[in-house]
C-alpha cells in the first residue's frame, strides 16, 4: 500500500515564509551598503531570537566566519545565519537545533562552497559546541570554500 504524502511540514513552511520575508526586505533596501548592514544586523537579530544553546553557537559561528573569509556577505537564508559569495549564493550557513527539533546544530556548506575532495566530502558537519579545536576546524573548511 502506498503511503500517503502530506507535503511539507510546519517546520518546513515556516522556513519557506521566513526566506519570502527575507527576499521582500531585500527588494525594500536602498543602496547596496545599506542593503548589506541591514542583512547582518537581521542575522544578528536572528541570532539573538535562538535558544541560548543555539545562539552561542551561532555567535561563535559568525566570529569565525568574519575572520576567516570577510569577503563573505552575511544575511539570513530560509531564516538561519547564512554567508553569501560575490554572486549572492550562500556558501555556508548554521542551522540552528531547536529551528528543526534537531538533537543538534549544524554548519553547513552549499554547492558554490570548493570543498571538493574527490568522489565525496561531507558538506553539513553536526555541532555540538565551538571550542578552540573544532573553531580552527571550522575557519579552515571556510577559507578552504573561498578559495
Amino acid at each position: 500500500m502506498a503511503e500517503k504524502h502530506e507535503g511539507f511540514t510546519a517546520d518546513e513552511r515556516a522556513a519557506m515564509k521566513e526566506r519570502a520575508k527575507e527576499l521582500k526586505a531585500e527588494s525594500k533596501r536602498a543602496s547596496a551598503a545599506a542593503k548589506a548592514a541591514e542583512a547582518e544586523q537581521d542575522l544578528l537579530a536572528k541570532i539573538e531570537e535562538m535558544p541560548e544553546e543555539d545562539r552561542v553557537l551561532a555567535r561563535r559561528f559568525h566570529e569565525i566566519v568574519a575572520e576567516a573569509a570577510p569577503q563573505l556577505a552575511p544575511k539570513t537564508w530560509y531564516g538561519m545565519p547564512a554567508y553569501n559569495n560575490a554572486d549572492g549564493k550562500p556558501v555556508c550557513f548554521f542551522q540552528s537545533a531547536a529551528k528543526f527539533k534537531s538533537r543538534y546544530a549544524m554548519i553547513g556548506f552549499s554547492d558554490s562552497a570548493k570543498l571538493d575532495d574527490g568522489a565525496l566530502w561531507p558538506t553539513y558537519f553536526a555541532v555540538a559546541e565551538l571550542g578552540d579545536a573544532e573553531a580552527a576546524r571550522v575557519a579552515e573548511l571556510v577559507k578552504r570554500a573561498v578559495s
